[in-house]
């Protein structure tokens, strides 16, 4: 018998038109979260969950990555069995022109890399 097929695995994100300014700032406001959105724009591809560097365990960046994609900040699909992630930039730019970007920017300064970074 043959085995019955799945579906594809995907991830619900939401319209940007539907996020607010407060739920956006509100999921930036936590420096693992701003982590995350660095090394993000700093990346030349989208990363993997366990990719990252954060002082947290991967449960607790989960729930990270959660808050992030829920507030329309990233986006995240399924390559294989890996979860992938990638900044919304141009989406959030086009919504809160400069946002994403000075967050980076003062992400890195205030990390004393000196790294703006571009989102």
């Amino acid at each position: 018998m043959a085995r019955p097929r799945t579906a594809a695995r995907t991830v619900a994100h939401p319209e940007l038109s539907d996020v607010s300014l407060q739920q956006v700032l509100e999921a930036l406001v936590d420096p693992v979260r701003r982590m995350v959105v660095s090394q993000l724009a700093e990346a030349d591809e989208d990363k993997g969950c366990g990719t990252f560097e954060a002082p947290v365990s991967l449960s607790t960046l989960t729930h990270h990555f959660n808050v992030l994609r829920e507030a329309g900040v990233i986006r995240q699909y399924y390559r294989g069995t890996t979860k992938l992630n990638t900044l919304r930039s141009d989406e959030m730019e086009e919504r809160f022109p400069g946002l994403l970007s000075s967050v980076v920017a003062a992400s890195g300064t205030e990390a004393g890399t000196g790294e703006a970074g571009a989102a």
